[in-house]
């Protein structure tokens, strides 16, 4: 049985790394067996391998332009992109279990780990919003306020370029909370009640002028793709997280 030595140089992405392994296999008598997607660097370590007598084997460049000659596209022979797919991958992933986790006002000693916190009364989209956003590889937690509710103090301590406030008009969100007590068989008690629904708001409204560093945004007849968009882009301009 023979034995043999194998060294792994991962992210050769430039003409000197390729020259730093031909040296180092020189030194080893070896073989380079490579999956360089660049043409150019596949043909400089291919001239380089003959010019000092080390044999040289492509993996990638065969396979490339078989995949180029069956699909009439020519790739795009950029190094990582899997990587970066993967990590985009995971990360996105990642956002959802938070977004899901931080639902509702849930394990808000956590909140210092979001980059958006979305605060509002009940059905002004802060679910939705925070999980559509998560699809977009946002951590997003939503607490809710409510009439008589104490209000967790560690949203104070938070930076407040992160804290987005959800409003909306009583008689918007009276039709919304009518329609959700319908479904629920009429067990809400004063949920759906104009009246309540004012105070509730008044009350949000008065948080949301003691820190006007925060952000308010009206949903009002928006679409959760709008809101998203107009929190990405205050947050843009802001000089914050992108």
């Amino acid at each position: 049985m023979i034995e043999i030595q194998s060294y792994v140089r991962p992210n050769v992405r430039t003409k000197q790394q390729i020259l730093d392994v031909i040296n180092e296999a020189e030194e080893f008598k070896g073989i380079i067996i490579h999956t360089l997607v660049s043409r150019d660097l596949r043909h400089f370590i291919l001239k380089k391998g003959r010019l000092y007598n080390i044999r040289t084997i492509d993996l990638m460049g065969p396979l490339l332009a078989q995949l180029s000659h069956h699909f009439e596209d020519t790739p795009t022979e950029r190094p990582g992109i899997f990587h970066e797919l993967n990590k985009a991958y995971f990360q996105r992933i990642e956002a959802i279990e938070f977004a899901l986790r931080h639902d509702d006002g849930q394990h808000v000693d956590e909140l210092d780990m979001a980059n958006i916190v979305l605060l509002g009364v009940s059905r002004t989209f802060k679910t939705p919003l925070s999980v559509y956003m998560s699809y977009k590889g946002w951590k997003v937690a939503n607490i809710p306020i409510i009439l008589g509710i104490p209000f967790p103090e560690i949203i104070f301590k938070l930076p407040p370029e992160r804290v987005f406030c959800l409003t909306t008009f009583p008689s918007k969100l009276a039709r919304l909370r009518r329609t959700r007590e319908k479904y629920l068989g009429g067990l809400t008690g004063d949920y759906a009640r104009p009246s309540y629904i004012q105070k509730e708001l008044n009350y949000a409204n008065r948080i949301y002028r003691m820190h006007p560093e925060w952000t308010i945004i009206n949903v009002t007849n928006k679409p959760i793709e709008e809101i998203s968009s107009e929190i990405r882009g205050l947050i843009k301009n802001k000089g914050g997280i992108t």
